[in-house]
């Protein structure tokens, strides 16, 4: 079973699979893409809403990357529902593919090159340089803007 995110629907992903997307990904869509979906959907493509607790989990291993502030409601009920149907996330963006990595989920990407490692972000302050594990809206040493680096 494929989760196809909205790059799916751009980029025309076509699979002999079983395929299922959330409803947030048809609002994303517009004109071609949109009718792309509704095609594939009366064409079998199942709709899934995700359970609270599966949204919870996502957002838990989103904090614990640093991908929280990455990524988006729609991207954060793809993954729970891939994690919910253990099936393929379907994507091209590289914060959900950490995510899902972290998950031990599967992520076939469609017009890039998928992560080849996992990443667990930090945050530097622009002003003083400390690093914090978590992201804050400021630094809490001096109160400049923190910017997501990678830890290697």
């Amino acid at each position: 079973m494929r989760v196809l995110d909205t790059s799916a629907f751009i980029h025309e992903y076509t699979t002999d699979d079983p395929v299922v997307s959330v409803p947030e990904v048809h609002d994303e869509l517009q004109g071609e893409t949109a009718l792309r979906f509704d095609a594939m959907e009366g064409s079998g493509m199942t709709i899934h809403v995700p359970a609270p607790e599966a949204v919870t989990n996502v957002q838990r291993a989103a904090r614990g990357s640093g991908d929280a502030a990455e990524l988006s409601e729609t991207d954060v009920r793809l993954i729970a529902t891939a994690l919910e149907l253990d099936a393929t996330l379907v994507t091209d963006d590289y914060a959900m593919q950490n995510v899902a990595e972290r998950l031990d989920l599967g992520v076939e990407p469609i017009a890039r090159d998928g992560i080849t490692e996992e990443r667990e972000w930090r945050f530097q302050c622009v002003g003083c340089s400390r690093t914090f594990e978590e992201n804050r809206e400021r630094c809490p040493i001096c109160g400049s803007d923190l910017t997501r680096k990678n830890p290697a």
